[in-house]
């Protein structure tokens, strides 16, 4: 069975032109979705996919029809050879019920395993390039004088000034840094002193009953 698959933005205005290449196509059954391409939760996508059975032919009207990206058409399209259903892309001419319309997939498959390669190796050597130089991944350090970090803190236990008058004031571009230094430093801080306190009382009191 020849199933046809249509997809629209909601952009655009109709779906004619695949109509009319799909019917040309002599398509026995059709589906529809009406929104981007980038969405996971088509359902008329899901229920063709649903509906399929091996020997069948899904036939769109252009690649980008089917997929979202290059990556996921790909493993959409591996993924119905794998259920033995056959894809068919009249613009494009890939048949996959043809040696060639196989191979052309098998090699875009193979081209975008070898693309995610080359970005690992190329993520790798930059970061080990970054360690021979004495850096690491991450967040750089903060740069901020030990004394307006110290009035930071003041200023906000005093709880009289707002956040971003705080960071204007003491020289804070980033609200994440703030926020880690500041508030939830200042914070372990006080607790570090509460739990110092309770140490030495407890000690204080063990000395007075001997």
């Amino acid at each position: 069975m020849q199933i046809g698959y249509m997809r629209i933005s909601k952009g655009e205005q109709t779906t004619a032109l695949q109509e009319d290449a799909l019917a040309k196509a002599a398509v026995e059954r059709t589906y529809r979705d009406v929104m981007s391409g980038a969405k996971d939760d088509r359902p008329q996508f899901q229920a063709m996919l649903d509906f399929a059975r091996p020997g069948d032919t899904i036939v769109v009207w252009r690649l980008d029809r089917l997929g979202r990206s290059l990556k996921h058409l790909i493993e959409t399209v591996m993924g119905l050879q794998a259920r033995g259903i056959n894809f068919r892309s009249l613009t494009e001419h890939v048949d996959t019920s043809t040696p060639g319309g196989k191979f052309t997939f098998h090699l875009f498959g193979a081209l975008a395993e070898m693309e995610r390669d080359v970005i690992r190796q190329r993520t790798k050597a930059g970061l080990e390039a970054a360690r021979a130089r004495g850096r690491i991944g991450g967040r750089p350090a903060l740069r901020l004088d030990a004394r307006k970090l110290q009035r930071a803190r003041e200023l906000y236990e005093k709880q009289e000034m707002s956040v971003a008058e705080i960071m204007a004031l003491t020289g804070f571009a980033s609200r994440y840094s703030f926020y880690k230094y500041v508030v939830h430093a200042g914070s372990d801080a006080l607790k570090a002193r509460h739990e110092e306190k309770k140490t030495e009382g407890r000690e204080n009191e063990s000395r007075g009953k001997r």
